[in-house]
């Protein structure tokens, strides 16, 4: 995608009309690569075609919106191709519709969301130069390149554009490569502002006025939106394989992979379910404990670790009543080689439903023992990181509920069975995916049969 344009470059400035010749073969390709029915571009796979079980193609948004989708569209600006711009728009909007209400980029779900920043892609080049350049299309791009932009600011410090939100508050130095990559497409768009259609943000994205869920059928991915909440819920199964990495394994099995709150901002984000170093020259290490970042249901033992992040064949299950919107996932706790633990009861029901009011998540035990009674294992929990930078004050309250502080309202957390806060160093984890700090929270099953664990997320 990005040859397209580059090979015309080449030609252009060098007058040397092989390079535009090899551009032109690109660019008959380009429709190719797009999904059905949301035009959403797949490729970042190895093999680039490859077929979940699901039978899903790869999707990654971070490398799309920041990298691919760049070389489209400079291309079919530079030669006028109609044809291409009317897919441009088309695949644009489909992208956007991830973008939350912040600027940020929800590429929670994607297949190299191993290099999810939160604004976008550790490694790849920024959303603006397609977002700005096509604001004539659809003026809510406009709104998009803004608004990231203005996230890329509030994650600069000291002149350095930082891996995510939190690592000043958390004290983790950052990467340069994320800066040069990014002053390179400011530059750009810079140089070609005389150029440029209107750009400013009267319009707004499509999450800052959903109501309801969308399904996106190429990805298993769910958008929920009620009230003031907008919620990512992915199944998508397509995972993203080296020869020399470990498994690298985002947000599925049903997962809530974020919950946003218009008040007080993201509350919920998820990670790599372990944090792998997938290219080690453009990841920086995790520092401190690998902790996931994804809410979820777990079972730990001394050597081994069972979730639903693993599950690549949960079922998901939506209901919009008009006032809530219900999800119901059937999924199973497996262990990184997609096995069940013996003797221990697998199979779970996760529940989120999502009213203007609050937020509700509940989980339990389904599987069925010889007494028709569901016991959950005695190390089984519900895990819910909130995210939360240092320096919030948090205070438990009582035994089932968790009050969080931050500067535009308190988050309270509250549950039907007593809550711990996993005792930490610093009294967050951080995780590199996506660079954000939160409160780890632990609901631990109780051990009595039948026993739901129901927890209600409100902002007051």
């Amino acid at each position: 995608m990005t040859g397209v344009y580059g090979f015309h470059l080449f030609g252009r400035l060098l007058d040397n009309p092989k390079y535009t010749q090899r551009s032109d073969q690109f660019a008959k390709r380009v429709k190719e690569f797009f999904t059905q029915p949301n035009s959403l571009l797949w490729g970042e796979g190895k093999p680039n075609d490859n077929r979940s079980g699901r039978g899903l193609l790869p999707v990654d948004l971070g490398y799309n919106v920041e990298e691919s989708l760049n070389g489209v569209v400079l291309y079919a600006l530079e030669v006028d191709d109609q044809e291409m711009l009317d897919l441009a728009v088309k695949t644009l909007n489909g992208h956007l519709e991830f973008m939350l209400p912040d600027g940020a980029w929800d590429n929670s779900w994607g297949t190299r969301s191993q290099k999810w920043s939160y604004w976008g892609s550790r490694t790849s080049d920024g959303c603006q130069p397609a977002y700005s350049l096509m604001a004539g299309y659809n003026a809510a791009f406009g709104t998009a390149a803004i608004k990231n932009a203005e996230l890329l600011q509030r994650c600069t410090a000291d002149g350095l554009l930082h891996g995510g939100p939190h690592y000043v508050s958390h004290g983790v130095k950052p990467c340069i490569h994320h800066t040069f990559a990014h002053a390179k497409v400011m530059a750009l768009v810079q140089d070609k502002m005389n150029a440029m259609p209107k750009v400013d943000t009267s319009a707004p994205l499509p999450r800052q006025t959903a109501d309801g869920v969308k399904h996106f059928p190429e990805l298993d991915v769910w958008l929920a939106a009620r009230g003031p909440w907008r919620a990512t819920v992915s199944a998508y199964d397509s995972i993203y394989k080296t020869k020399k990495s470990g498994l690298l394994q985002q947000p599925t099995g049903g997962a809530l992979s974020v919950l946003y709150h218009n008040k007080v901002g993201t509350l919920l984000v998820s990670s790599m379910a372990r944090y792998e170093m997938v290219e080690p020259l453009n990841m920086q290490p995790q520092p401190g404990d690998d902790f996931p970042l994804t809410t979820r249901i777990e079972s730990r033992t001394d050597d081994a670790w069972y979730t639903n992040l693993y599950d690549l064949k949960a079922e998901v299950q939506t209901n919009d009543n008009g006032k809530a919107i219900a999800f119901a996932v059937s999924t199973s706790l497996q262990d990184e080689s997609r096995q069940t633990a013996e003797g221990e009861p697998s199979q779970y029901k996760l529940g989120y439903q999502f009213a203007a009011d609050r937020v509700t998540i509940s989980a339990e035990s389904s599987s069925e023992k010889s007494s028709s009674e569901k016991a959950a294992p005695r190390s089984a929990a519900l895990v819910i990181p909130v995210v939360s930078p240092s320096g919030e004050p948090v205070r438990q309250v009582s035994d089932t509920r968790i009050e969080i502080e931050k500067p535009e309202g308190i988050v309270v957390v509250e549950s039907n069975v007593p809550f711990a806060i996993k005792d930490t160093e610093k009294g967050r984890v951080f995780n590199m995916v996506p660079g954000m700090e939160a409160v780890p929270i632990i609901a631990r099953f109780p051990q009595h049969a039948n026993q739901q664990v129901v927890c209600h997320i409100t902002v007051i």
